[in-house]
């Protein structure tokens, strides 16, 4: 998404290194692209890891794409939150166009590099597209509140951090007013991702340690 800011820190850095540790066989092993899901609650480092996965698995000479969730909102930002004040009900998966997030992933997958994918620009509220090509990457990253449920997918990490524990990262990052509205989404949320953790394969604590559950 155009406009975001990512906030690095050691935590995902060390997150990162152990996630890699721990698939990094299988990616190399692998003979066809490898899939990586990163899910978890607002502000629990999700964009932040896939980036730091990336910086780490460069350094294998192993190039990775991240396919970040935000781009593939039915509506942009702004008008989302609108939507949402006007309907709460609004909140939820079906605010997202998965589907098309797993159409663009299963393409490049059978061959089709060229890739035409959404591309968010926060500060305009738009929704536009842009033209990717991922013949030579190795490892496609999805990352996002809902990607655990992607199909196509070789290893699915969960970040296990509820409301609590990323109000430091979301005051941050700035991108919405910290509110009763905000923390009535964040419940809800939290009621659907909650239960995808028992799909992940690796599972990041609240401490940034990562350990393989499957």
């Amino acid at each position: 998404m155009k406009g975001d800011i990512l906030i690095i820190d050691d935590n995902h850095r060390k997150a990162a290194a152990q996630v890699v540790n721990i698939i990094l066989a299988d990616i190399m092993n692998s003979k066809s692209k490898y899939v990586i899901s990163i899910a978890g609650e607002s502000g629990a480092g999700k964009s932040e890891i896939a980036a730091s996965i990336a910086d780490k698995l460069e350094k294998y000479n192993i190039k990775s794409f991240v396919f970040g969730q935000d781009d593939y909102f039915k509506l942009p930002p702004k008008t989302n939150e609108n939507k949402r004040k006007e309907d709460i009900g609004w909140v939820g998966m079906q605010e997202v166009r998965l589907d098309l997030l797993d159409q663009n992933i299963d393409a490049v997958l059978k061959g089709n590099f060229s890739l035409t994918k959404p591309l968010v620009d926060f500060e305009a509220d738009k929704i536009g597209e842009e033209i990717v090509d991922l013949e030579n990457y190795k490892v496609l990253i999805a990352e996002g509140t809902y990607t655990t449920s992607l199909k196509n997918v070789d290893c699915r990490v969960f970040i296990d951090r509820n409301k609590l524990d990323t109000i430091e990262s979301r005051k941050k990052r700035a991108r919405e007013a910290q509110d009763e509205f905000l923390d009535n989404i964040l419940t809800i949320e939290h009621e659907i991702i909650s239960k995808h953790k028992a799909l992940a394969d690796i599972v990041i604590s609240k401490e940034f340690e990562a350990r393989k559950v499957k």
